[in-house]
């Protein structure tokens, strides 16, 4: 991805949330050279990467296959240090027939979650158990949505309207996208570890490489430097 892609992304989700009153905390807001004046009091924000995140999952068509995201709170995956929150929250822009491919967690359950968007913009969440040795399965899916059980036939897809959630239990496979316009979607799950719980049915890369075309005005949350 380019840079200027990147930053015109940022621009778009942040202009987004605030259009939908959902407020980003102020380090969403800093920029790269901001971020070289803040010490080690920010290791938090450093260690957990909180911030912005954008990916088009090396795919080069960031419209049909993307997404943007910022983690606002985190813990320390397990036997990575004191964990100081069991617990992660995140926001994301899901624009219309914007794709997050198939996916599962090993240790994370996370609750997906529809806070409203532009007109009856909805999340289509299609989902299959994980085959055993790998894959997926032809079987029934069992999944909550706001505390409902409801089973399934593999392959099914769960359409979010606003206020509306899932549950996504370890090993149960996901993507989704947006429908009827463009969608805020929370995400409030346990600890979230990208670097080595997430299980694509594809290779993907988790994180785009970068050409810099021009400076970035807010730094990425895998982009950080020490103190």
């Amino acid at each position: 991805m380019k840079r200027s892609e990147i930053n015109k992304y940022i621009a778009e989700a942040d202009a987004f949330f605030a259009a939908n009153h959902f407020n980003l905390p102020p380090y969403a807001h800093w920029s790269a050279d901001e971020w070289k004046k803040v010490g080690s009091e920010a290791d938090e924000l450093r260690q957990q990467h909180l911030g912005w995140d954008v990916t088009d999952f090396g795919s080069g068509q960031f419209a049909t296959k993307g997404l943007t995201l910022f983690t606002i709170r985190n813990g320390v995956p397990p036997g990575a240090g004191k964990p100081d929150k069991v617990y992660c929250e995140k926001i994301m822009y899901v624009r219309e027939g914007q794709v997050t491919p198939y996916h599962y967690h090993v240790g994370k359950t996370e609750d997906i979650i529809n806070r409203g968007g532009k007109g009856a913009g909805r999340l289509a969440v299609q989902l299959y158990n994980l085959k055993e040795g790998g894959g997926l399965a032809d079987t029934e899916v069992s999944v909550a949505c706001d505390g409902v059980r409801r089973k399934l036939p593999a392959g099914s897809i769960v359409y979010l309207g606003p206020g509306e959630s899932i549950t996504l239990t370890p090993f149960l496979y996901h993507q989704f996208y947006g429908v009827d316009g463009d969608a805020i979607i929370g995400e409030v799950s346990s600890v979230n570890d990208d670097a080595a719980d997430n299980f694509f049915l594809e290779a993907l890369p988790r994180y785009p490489k970068i050409v810099e075309d021009e400076a970035p005005a807010k730094l990425l949350c895998n982009e950080y430097q020490a103190a």
